[in-house]
């Protein structure tokens, strides 16, 4: 008998793994990075390694105590054949939470699910926004929220997929297709 993984538990084994240079990871909030280097550093007289990791988006550069690697959530990117339960999840209106909510308890909501890493998260927050915008204007907050989410699932699922960003924007836009005026 297989037994299948969960979500949680396929998360915990990657975000646990050992990363080498050159290793593609995602450090939650700040997307897809390259680790560049592993180095040594000497803190209050106690040696500690660090993950080096140049985040693709911006270049920004991120030091990543190894020994932290679960608890601030780095993981491994999404694989290809993933992609489509993200698309699902998008595809899913009916399960979007725009509600009554004020836009700052949204903005709460949906930035503690972005800040998990979990894609499957992001992609809840790009699906309710993305159909909260044909109702009513998005605040400034949930549209660098949009923003965001949008930019975390285009780099992660274009990498994944060894495909232009481009094209994963329109494939992404026609999951709504049917929300279009």
């Amino acid at each position: 008998m297989v037994e299948k993984m969960s979500e949680a538990s396929i998360l915990v084994s990657s975000k646990a793994r050992q990363f080498q240079v050159g290793d593609m990871a995602v450090y939650p909030a700040h997307g897809v990075g390259r680790i560049v280097a592993i180095e040594s550093r000497d803190i209050n007289g106690k040696k500690h390694d660090f993950y080096i990791m140049k985040v693709l988006e911006n270049d920004m550069v991120i030091m990543i105590p190894t020994r932290n690697v679960t608890s601030v959530g780095l993981r491994d990117l999404i694989q290809k054949k993933d992609v489509e339960k993200v698309y699902d999840i998008m595809k899913n209106h009916e399960d979007s939470m725009c509600d009554n909510q004020t836009w700052n308890r949204r903005y709460r909501e949906y930035m503690d699910k972005i800040k998990t890493g979990s894609l499957y998260e992001v992609a809840e927050v790009f699906r309710d926004l993305y159909v909260l915008k044909f109702s009513k204007d998005l605040s400034f907050g949930e549209r660098k929220l949009y923003d965001t989410a949008q930019a975390l699932l285009v780099k992660e699922i274009s990498t994944a997929k060894s495909a232009d960003e481009d094209a994963i924007i329109e494939e992404i836009e026609s999951l709504f297709s049917n929300l279009q005026p």
